[in-house]
Protein backbone atom coordinates (compact mmCIF):
# COMPACT_ATOMS: atom_id res chain seq x y z
CA UNK A 1 0.00 0.00 0.00
CA UNK A 2 1.35 3.19 -1.15
CA UNK A 3 2.29 5.22 2.19
CA UNK A 4 1.13 9.20 2.47
CA UNK A 5 3.10 11.65 4.63
CA UNK A 6 0.39 14.26 6.42
CA UNK A 7 2.76 17.20 7.58
CA UNK A 8 1.06 18.28 10.41
CA UNK A 9 1.94 17.54 13.94
CA UNK A 10 -1.58 19.30 14.69
CA UNK A 11 -3.78 16.44 15.74
CA UNK A 12 -7.32 17.98 15.05
CA UNK A 13 -6.19 18.37 11.31
CA UNK A 14 -4.71 14.93 11.09
CA UNK A 15 -7.86 13.66 12.25
CA UNK A 16 -10.17 15.24 9.33
CA UNK A 17 -7.35 14.39 7.13
CA UNK A 18 -7.62 10.72 8.27
CA UNK A 19 -11.08 10.62 8.40
CA UNK A 20 -11.63 12.23 4.73
CA UNK A 21 -9.29 9.75 3.05
CA UNK A 22 -10.34 6.50 4.32
CA UNK A 23 -10.63 3.91 2.33
CA UNK A 24 -8.75 5.40 -0.91
CA UNK A 25 -5.83 2.43 -0.63
CA UNK A 26 -3.37 4.69 0.81
CA UNK A 27 -1.51 4.49 4.51
CA UNK A 28 -1.54 7.93 6.38
CA UNK A 29 1.68 8.49 8.33
CA UNK A 30 1.73 11.20 10.64
CA UNK A 31 5.10 13.46 11.58
CA UNK A 32 5.14 11.10 14.34
CA UNK A 33 5.98 8.41 12.53
CA UNK A 34 9.20 9.63 11.11
CA UNK A 35 12.38 10.79 12.14
CA UNK A 36 12.72 13.75 13.96
CA UNK A 37 12.52 17.18 11.32
CA UNK A 38 13.36 20.87 12.69
CA UNK A 39 10.21 22.69 12.37
CA UNK A 40 9.43 24.46 9.38
CA UNK A 41 8.91 28.11 9.02
CA UNK A 42 5.68 29.30 7.96
CA UNK A 43 6.94 32.62 6.63
CA UNK A 44 5.38 32.86 3.38
CA UNK A 45 3.00 35.48 2.53
CA UNK A 46 -0.32 33.10 1.12
CA UNK A 47 -0.96 29.63 2.23
CA UNK A 48 -0.05 28.24 -1.08
CA UNK A 49 3.47 29.13 -0.33
CA UNK A 50 3.22 27.75 3.40
CA UNK A 51 1.63 24.31 2.02
CA UNK A 52 4.23 23.83 -0.42
CA UNK A 53 7.14 24.90 1.70
CA UNK A 54 6.05 22.66 4.49
CA UNK A 55 5.24 19.54 1.53
CA UNK A 56 8.46 19.89 -0.30
CA UNK A 57 10.75 20.11 3.08
CA UNK A 58 8.71 16.67 4.63
CA UNK A 59 9.03 14.94 0.79
CA UNK A 60 12.64 15.74 0.83
CA UNK A 61 12.84 14.60 4.50
CA UNK A 62 11.26 11.26 4.31
CA UNK A 63 11.43 10.45 1.11
CA UNK A 64 7.46 9.58 0.77
CA UNK A 65 4.61 11.36 -1.05
CA UNK A 66 3.63 13.95 1.33
CA UNK A 67 0.54 16.29 1.57
CA UNK A 68 0.64 19.78 3.87
CA UNK A 69 -1.97 22.18 4.24
CA UNK A 70 -2.06 25.79 5.26
CA UNK A 71 -4.90 27.17 6.14
CA UNK A 72 -7.04 30.55 7.68
CA UNK A 73 -9.69 32.73 8.75
CA UNK A 74 -10.39 35.78 6.85
CA UNK A 75 -12.64 38.36 8.50
CA UNK A 76 -14.41 40.82 6.47
CA UNK A 77 -14.18 43.45 9.40
CA UNK A 78 -10.76 43.16 9.33
CA UNK A 79 -9.99 43.29 6.03
CA UNK A 80 -8.80 39.81 5.66
CA UNK A 81 -6.99 39.40 9.17
CA UNK A 82 -6.09 36.93 10.39
CA UNK A 83 -5.12 35.77 6.95
CA UNK A 84 -1.85 33.53 6.85
CA UNK A 85 -1.22 34.55 10.83
CA UNK A 86 -4.00 32.76 11.52
CA UNK A 87 -2.14 30.30 13.84
CA UNK A 88 -0.34 33.23 14.98
CA UNK A 89 -2.99 36.04 15.21
CA UNK A 90 -2.32 36.51 19.14
CA UNK A 91 1.70 35.79 19.16
CA UNK A 92 4.38 33.21 18.05
CA UNK A 93 2.92 30.92 20.99
CA UNK A 94 -0.66 31.73 20.67
CA UNK A 95 -3.09 28.83 22.23
CA UNK A 96 -6.40 28.74 20.09
CA UNK A 97 -7.87 30.43 23.54
CA UNK A 98 -5.61 33.21 23.01
CA UNK A 99 -6.22 33.69 18.98
CA UNK A 100 -10.08 33.12 19.60
CA UNK A 101 -10.10 35.87 22.33
CA UNK A 102 -7.81 38.16 20.26
CA UNK A 103 -10.44 37.87 17.68
CA UNK A 104 -13.72 38.40 19.79
CA UNK A 105 -11.37 41.44 21.22
CA UNK A 106 -11.47 43.13 17.83
CA UNK A 107 -15.12 42.64 16.53
CA UNK A 108 -16.51 43.45 20.20
CA UNK A 109 -19.53 45.57 19.50
CA UNK A 110 -19.51 45.29 15.72
CA UNK A 111 -23.04 43.68 14.16
CA UNK A 112 -22.84 40.29 13.08
CA UNK A 113 -23.84 41.90 9.73
CA UNK A 114 -20.43 42.71 9.44
CA UNK A 115 -18.95 39.61 11.07
CA UNK A 116 -18.80 37.68 7.74
CA UNK A 117 -15.78 35.52 7.17
CA UNK A 118 -14.20 32.90 5.39
CA UNK A 119 -12.27 30.05 5.82
CA UNK A 120 -9.57 29.06 3.72
CA UNK A 121 -7.37 25.66 3.06
CA UNK A 122 -4.84 25.29 0.16
CA UNK A 123 -3.47 21.43 0.46
CA UNK A 124 -0.48 20.61 -1.51
CA UNK A 125 0.77 17.58 -2.39
CA UNK A 126 4.44 16.78 -3.29
CA UNK A 127 6.47 13.75 -4.21
CA UNK A 128 10.00 13.16 -2.95
CA UNK A 129 11.42 14.60 -6.59
CA UNK A 130 9.60 17.18 -6.86
CA UNK A 131 6.01 17.26 -8.69
CA UNK A 132 4.17 19.21 -6.71
CA UNK A 133 0.13 20.30 -7.22
CA UNK A 134 -2.48 22.07 -5.61
CA UNK A 135 -5.84 22.27 -4.03
CA UNK A 136 -8.15 24.77 -2.21
CA UNK A 137 -11.29 24.68 -0.20
CA UNK A 138 -13.55 27.26 1.49
CA UNK A 139 -16.15 27.95 3.34
CA UNK A 140 -18.30 31.06 4.15
CA UNK A 141 -19.79 31.54 7.78
CA UNK A 142 -20.11 34.19 10.41
CA UNK A 143 -18.42 35.07 13.46
CA UNK A 144 -20.15 34.45 16.41
CA UNK A 145 -19.69 36.64 19.67
CA UNK A 146 -19.18 33.78 21.95
CA UNK A 147 -17.91 30.62 21.26
CA UNK A 148 -20.00 27.31 20.92
CA UNK A 149 -19.26 23.52 20.92
CA UNK A 150 -16.48 21.43 21.96
CA UNK A 151 -15.97 19.16 19.08
CA UNK A 152 -13.30 21.59 16.22
CA UNK A 153 -10.24 23.16 17.32
CA UNK A 154 -8.63 26.78 16.14
CA UNK A 155 -11.15 29.12 15.31
CA UNK A 156 -14.21 26.26 15.17
CA UNK A 157 -16.29 27.52 18.12
CA UNK A 158 -17.02 31.15 16.81
CA UNK A 159 -17.57 29.91 13.08
CA UNK A 160 -21.13 29.60 12.73
CA UNK A 161 -22.65 28.61 9.17
CA UNK A 162 -25.72 30.34 9.25
CA UNK A 163 -27.64 27.67 7.19
CA UNK A 164 -27.03 25.39 9.78
CA UNK A 165 -27.55 27.82 12.73
CA UNK A 166 -24.13 25.66 14.34
CA UNK A 167 -20.57 26.31 14.18
CA UNK A 168 -17.92 24.15 13.12
CA UNK A 169 -17.36 22.60 16.77
CA UNK A 170 -20.78 21.47 16.99
CA UNK A 171 -20.88 19.58 14.04
CA UNK A 172 -20.06 15.69 13.92
CA UNK A 173 -16.50 15.37 12.04
CA UNK A 174 -18.54 13.57 8.96
CA UNK A 175 -20.53 16.36 8.54
CA UNK A 176 -17.94 18.88 9.28
CA UNK A 177 -15.68 16.92 6.53
CA UNK A 178 -18.17 17.70 3.87
CA UNK A 179 -18.72 21.95 4.57
CA UNK A 180 -15.82 22.71 5.89
CA UNK A 181 -12.73 24.71 3.58
CA UNK A 182 -10.56 21.58 4.77
CA UNK A 183 -13.04 18.83 3.69
CA UNK A 184 -13.57 20.58 0.48
CA UNK A 185 -9.93 20.91 0.00
CA UNK A 186 -9.80 17.26 0.70
CA UNK A 187 -12.33 16.27 -1.83
CA UNK A 188 -10.07 18.19 -4.44
CA UNK A 189 -7.22 16.13 -3.13
CA UNK A 190 -8.68 13.09 -3.94
CA UNK A 191 -9.81 13.94 -7.83
CA UNK A 192 -5.62 14.57 -8.26
CA UNK A 193 -4.41 12.25 -5.24
CA UNK A 194 -4.63 8.97 -7.86
CA UNK A 195 -2.31 11.02 -10.57
CA UNK A 196 0.26 10.66 -7.66
CA UNK A 197 -0.15 7.12 -6.52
Amino acid sequence: MKQLVVATENQGKLREIEESLQGIGVQIISLKGLPPLSPVDEDGSTYLENALKKARAVAVHSGRLTIADDSGLEVDYLQGAPGVRSARFAGDQASDADNNGKLLQLLAGIPVAERGALFRCVIAIVTPRGREAWVEGQCRGVILEQARGNKGFGYDPLFSIPELGKTLAELPLAVKNRISHRGRALAALKAVLPDFL
